[in-house]
């Protein structure tokens, strides 16, 4: 495998909830490793200090063990945390790594830079910079070429793809599961052992994980099915099915509109566009059939491979049915028609508008003038942050300036402005969430009276708590 040049960074967080807008981190760890996963430095790692209008999710720190305490006094304020991780991110030539990144670690990291006024994208393509996902690679591995890793099973009788499961059923040393470190150490050795035991799937998968090389996979023209590993078809499909990229998506060059072949595709046929749209954009739709259209994101590293990879033992073990697949793909390129239908569905504006700045890091991007005024902010000292008299395009940038002020350096609002931070901090942490969040302590108390050290750990919460609502 020739994987001469390639640098690594291996990262994971620990967070105080798993919301990315509204939940904060807690601890960042990375490692930059050589071609072959070797550290080529010495860890990064490092906590962040809590704003005072945050109040930790009790369940996470039950699991990581991270008190607000720990963060309080040996943590950076966010936009100290934010530069380090910035600028650890933007090293030259290397590829940033996670075990479900894509779908949370690299979401953290984008929400942290844009309260920061970083760029929450250019790490990740600028300079030669990818990025990839650890999990992803394992479920294909399982899916296409499972030979010589230990398959863990879960409570339901499906394969787990917990890192911990993974480590315990492969030998792979994995201690203080949940610590950002640790979990590091366990991504790297999985990577090691998918390298080891499927090079070629491996060399694959890391070579076709940029948008480039997925996007000369994708034959719309052509009608060319191909084979998709991806979650949302759920563990007890082994996470695949065989797919048909019908068009791109009309307001996100990104998207990739996709059937799923091995559903029943009847009703995208036959329904009309406002009963699919209805269907799709639904949450609870009790018994009735899903619509089968499934968005693919090229720039999330998906997993797309030629049907070719799919061998006969394969579709046996994993309960395909490629007559029906190809039947229901003949059905779709009888139905010219369907492919303009599709993208009418999807040509549509967004419903839910988020009123929250902090929620607002998808609402477009920044103008240069903006930008331009962000960077000012970053280079500003904190003393000199008031005396910036900044005219913004966005109106999301007064707010977020204010904020960042209010988190990182308090010292530098005015008596007025003290006054609008504990308005809006009684507002966050309302008496709704207070019932809320001592309900939920009450609850851990009662079914961890027996662990001392999970009583400790919501000690330490309930003393937080009292701390920042006196």
């Amino acid at each position: 495998m020739n994987f001469f040049g390639n640098k690594f960074l291996f990262h994971d967080y620990e967070t105080f909830g798993i919301n990315p807008s509204f939940d904060r981190p807690a601890q960042f760890a990375g490692i930059y490793t050589d071609s072959e996963f070797n550290p080529i430095k010495e860890p990064k790692v490092f906590y962040c200090r809590l704003p005072n209008d945050y109040l930790p999710q009790p369940k996470a720190v039950l699991v990581h063990g991270i008190t607000p305490q720990i963060v309080m006094s040996e943590g950076f304020n966010e936009a100290e945390f934010a530069k380090r991780i910035y600028n650890i991110l933007t090293k030259k030539q290397i590829c940033v790594v996670g075990y479900n990144n894509i779908q949370f670690d690299d979401e953290v990291t984008r929400n942290i830079l844009y309260r920061n006024f970083y760029d929450p994208y250019s790490w990740s393509w600028q300079n030669g910079n990818s990025r990839w996902d650890i999990l992803n690679v394992i479920r294909a591995c399982y899916a296409l070429r499972p030979d010589g890793i230990n398959w863990p099973k879960n409570k339901d009788g499906f394969t787990s793809f917990k890192l911990k499961h993974l480590t315990k059923a492969n030998g792979v040393t994995h201690k203080n599961i949940h610590s950002a470190i640790s979990d590091v150490h366990a991504t790297i050795e999985i990577a090691k052992l998918i390298k080891k035991t499927q090079p070629k799937l491996f060399e694959f998968f890391f070579k076709y994980r940029t948008k480039e090389k997925i996007i000369s996979m994708i034959d719309i023209a052509g009608m060319k099915p191909l084979v998709h590993v991806s979650h949302i078809f759920g563990s007890s499909r082994s996470n695949i099915s065989l797919i048909l990229p019908l068009a791109w998506h009309p307001n996100n060059r990104n998207a990739l509109i996709a059937i799923d072949l091995s559903a029943n595709i009847y009703p995208i046929l036959k329904l009309d566009i406002l009963d699919i749209q209805k269907l799709l954009y639904t949450s609870n739709i009790g018994n009735i059939e899903k619509i089968p259209i499934k968005l693919i994101h090229i720039n999330r590293c998906p997993i797309l491979v030629s049907i070719n990879a799919l061998r006969p033992e394969d579709e046996l073990r994993l309960k395909i049915d490629r007559a029906n697949c190809l039947n229901n793909l003949m059905l779709i390129r009888n139905n010219p028609k369907l492919r303009e239908k599709v993208s009418i569905i999807f040509n549509k504006k967004k419903q839910t508008i988020e009123s929250d700045v902090d929620a607002q890091l998808y609402d477009g991007f920044f103008s240069m003038s903006d930008r331009a005024k962000m960077d000012i902010i970053r280079q500003t000292t904190p003393k000199l942050l008031s005396r910036l008299n900044l005219k913004f395009e966005n109106i999301r940038l007064k707010e977020l300036f204010f904020r960042y002020r209010a988190r990182n350096y308090p010292n530098t609002l005015s008596h007025l402005e003290q006054q609008i931070w504990k308005k809006h901090c009684k507002n966050i942490l309302s008496d709704k969430k207070i019932k809320q969040f001592l309900s939920e302590l009450k609850l851990f108390k009662n079914l961890y009276k027996n662990d001392q050290n999970k009583i400790e750990k919501l000690k330490s919460l309930y003393f937080y708590f009292k701390s920042i609502t006196l």
